[in-house]
């Protein structure tokens, strides 16, 4: 590639067609799909609802800007929100992040923020200064002031929550630090020292969110309700959407002027948010938690045990196989690749899997029987 910054390490070939869970590359080789485009086309390649809803959409109207109203917003709005919440949408993760960074601050009057070492909340000023990895923030500094950090899953978090705070923001599994699941009662520690103490909780569902751990949200696992959530990613199987999240009690801080975006919520955005949604239906979910219990029985019973492998973590279709420190995870990847698999990486060396929600029994296991025989 000539034209383009080299901010990506690109593997060399060009995957140029997507049909169900399988992507074909510009040398005709034809890949099972372990990645999902980094967990967002849950619903494959060739997904007839969003695509049906998508060519409609087409041939009306594609971007109006939000000087108007907007029925499409309001109904993908009505989809995603319980009746004691509203949304704002945007056009990534990495957005949402500095919307529910925005509303806090503004709704509270204070500034302090805590976040999590190891956490991971997108790359622009905001969103990159909640994030608890130096890599990424080398060499951008000064970052936005008052963020605090704290170890996650340890109890010394929460003797950090008082009153000085305006939120809490945290992924209940770590997705990009190395699919890591956040202890359930430590979650529940801290969302109470929040309320103790008047303070908001913001969930990152941008990864976890829209099925992946076979819930609507990852947090229901976890019995959480947060103040606000904040998603992107598989909410538009592929087109550019972000979303926050918020309780309705919030809006006073979020009227006119005080946030905006130009391409945030536009139709065709809320066209493929829509056909996602009517497919997130309570069967689809139970289906996704049928699938994981058969995927997690032969991670633990054939995969956990092999001398390469320290560790897997995750929960639902969000896996991560750790790998020992003899291996490199990026060796991993391109072995697979070979074998016709595409896997993603994460943070201490972890071959990271987060396959369309769609995927059938037989091919989770076909992709497992790959991973198992490469390791």
């Amino acid at each position: 590639m000539e034209h383009v910054f080299p901010t990506y390490a690109r593997f060399p070939f060009d995957l140029v067609k997507g049909e169900d869970v399988y992507l074909t590359d510009n040398h005709n080789k034809k890949y099972l799909d372990f990645t999902s485009g980094i967990g967002v086309c849950s619903f494959g390649y060739s997904n007839e609802i969003i695509q049906k809803n998508l060519e409609e959409q087409l041939g009306q109207v594609w971007h109006i800007s939000n000087l108007y109203e907007n029925q499409l917003q309001d109904d993908v709005a009505g989809m995603l929100c319980e009746t004691d919440q509203l949304a704002f949408f945007c056009n990534s993760g990495t957005e949402a992040n500095e919307a529910a960074f925005k509303l806090a601050r503004k709704y509270t009057g204070k500034t302090a923020i805590l976040a999590f070492n190891n956490g991971f909340h997108g790359r622009t000023y905001g969103s990159m200064s909640l994030t608890g990895n130096p890599d990424i923030q080398q060499g951008f500094a000064p970052l936005v002031p008052d963020v605090e950090f704290a170890d996650y899953n340890d109890t010394k978090a929460l003797g950090l929550i008082d009153s000085h705070l305006a939120a809490v923001i945290l992924e209940v599994i770590q997705g990009e630090g190395g699919v890591y699941v956040a202890d359930k009662q430590w979650l529940t520690d801290i969302q109470q020292a929040c309320h103790d103490n008047g303070v908001l909780l913001i969930i990152d569902e941008v990864q976890t969110g829209i099925g992946r751990t076979g819930q609507k949200f990852a947090f229901q696992n976890f019995g959480l309700k947060p103040d606000i959530i904040t998603l992107a990613k598989a909410l538009g199987n592929g087109v550019p959407i972000g979303a926050m999240i918020g309780d309705k009690k919030l809006a006073s801080a979020f009227g006119p002027g005080a946030h905006g975006t130009t391409f945030g919520g536009n139709k065709l955005a809320m066209a493929a948010a829509k056909g996602v949604l009517q497919q997130l239906t309570p069967a689809f979910l139970e289906n996704i938690q049928d699938k994981a219990d058969a995927v997690w029985q032969k991670l633990n019973s054939e995969i956990k045990i092999l001398p390469s492998v320290t560790d897997v973590t995750g929960l639902g279709l969000m896996i991560g196989i750790h790998l020992n420190e003899q291996i490199d995870v990026n060796d991993v990847i391109v072995k697979l690749q070979s074998k016709g698999l595409l896997t993603l990486s994460a943070k201490h060396n972890t071959l990271r899997l987060l396959p369309p929600l769609i995927m059938d029994q037989a091919k989770l296991m076909e992709g497992l029987d790959i991973i198992k025989d490469s390791l």
